[in-house]
């Protein structure tokens, strides 16, 4: 089981095609974890924070629009990645360069039966310390 100090300062990069349910993964993730309320999809804001009672900072990002890399600096994403704190990226290929490496890639493919695939790579020992909780 994942707690809230195995995530604080992560970075878990979300993958997979338009529809795949990587919106609906970090909904159910951050009601998990204590956010209430209605959780909206940061597709046009680029970026949704959100705050559980335990004071663990969350960043939801979705990269999909992403298109100027002024916007970058300008909105601060820079400090925010360098920051405390969750972070959630979908698209984050868009970013590339951009961002740092992902503690954790989650993959979500969507098979023809409305089931999905779902595949968890680590990229460092915070994601591979993620992994061996989910496994515990």
């Amino acid at each position: 089981m994942i707690t809230q100090p195995e995530l604080a300062d992560s970075f878990i990069a979300l993958h997979g095609d338009l529809g795949a349910g990587k919106t609906t993964f970090v909904r159910h993730l951050l009601h998990a974890l204590g956010v209430r309320g209605r959780i909206k999809s940061p597709t046009y804001a680029v970026v949704e924070p959100h705050a559980v009672p335990s004071g663990l900072a969350i960043h939801h990002f979705d990269f999909y629009r992403f298109a100027d890399p002024r916007e970058w600096e300008d909105a601060g994403f820079r400090d925010i990645f360098a920051g405390p704190g969750l972070k959630l990226a979908e698209w984050p290929q868009k970013a590339a360069g951009r961002i740092p490496l992902e503690d954790l890639a989650i993959k979500i493919e969507a098979m023809s039966d409305e089931t999905r695939t779902v595949t968890l790579q680590a990229s460092t020992p915070r994601g591979a310390q993620l992994l061996r909780a989910l496994r515990s």
